[in-house]
């Protein structure tokens, strides 16, 4: 006869102890996985506050920009009306050193150009465009300046009239090229003259009366 036992066995110390170790395997692992969870969020936890802090600090810096912007804006009519005053004052202080100044060269320079053996003054570079270009517009360097005399000088609003005498047109026409080509004169416009005779000396001369405007 055959018998079988249906009653439980006992489990021995070994099959208890493999138990137990699996046990305190599953939790290790989970007390790993855990530790790893933790870990990870405060990484993240860390950078993301530190992204926030980066981004804080560059809205503080753009909001300081666009402050400073807003107060250049709302100076800047202030600003614009202060730089017209001080171009305004600057121009009639150059206004006043040129009202000094300015007759005085211009007196000097019709000097020089009455001065026999001298002549206008010029660049010498313009001298030598006109003499290839122009030839008969220069002045003649020989020419002698006492044959013209001035009688009268007066000037308004930089515009001058001269008047005089000289001995023939071609003086006449000497003296005006030469204003012309002085960097103190510009839109020099002869008007007509007459001619005369002075009875004591026996000499015919030429009346003339000329407009220019003054540079200064």
């Amino acid at each position: 006869m055959i018998r079988v036992n249906l009653l439980p066995r006992k489990k021995g110390p070994r099959a208890a102890s493999a138990a137990s170790s699996e046990g305190q395997g599953w939790l290790v692992a989970l007390f790993i996985v855990l530790m790893v969870q933790v870990a990870g969020s405060f990484g993240f936890h860390t950078w993301y506050s530190g992204k926030v802090t980066d981004q804080k600090r560059r809205n503080a810096e753009l909001s300081a920009q666009l402050e400073r912007s807003r107060q250049t804006v709302a100076n800047h009519g202030e600003v614009k009306k202060k730089l017209a005053e001080l171009r305004a004052r600057e121009e009639a202080i150059s206004a006043l050193q040129s009202g000094r100044t300015g007759p005085t060269a211009v007196l000097f320079e019709l000097a020089r150009i009455l001065t026999p053996g001298r002549g206008p003054t010029v660049d010498p570079a313009h001298l030598d465009t006109l003499r290839r270009e122009n030839p008969l517009a220069m002045f003649s360097p020989g020419w002698d300046a006492r044959r013209l005399w001035i009688s009268g000088f007066k000037e308004e609003a930089r515009e001058v009239t001269i008047q005089g005498l000289a001995r023939d047109g071609e003086d006449v026409s000497e003296f005006a090229r030469r204003l012309n080509l002085s960097g103190s004169f510009s839109d020099v416009r002869l008007e007509p003259g007459h001619r005369s005779h002075d009875a004591n000396t026996g000499i015919d001369t030429v009346e003339f009366q000329l407009r220019a405007k003054v540079r200064y």
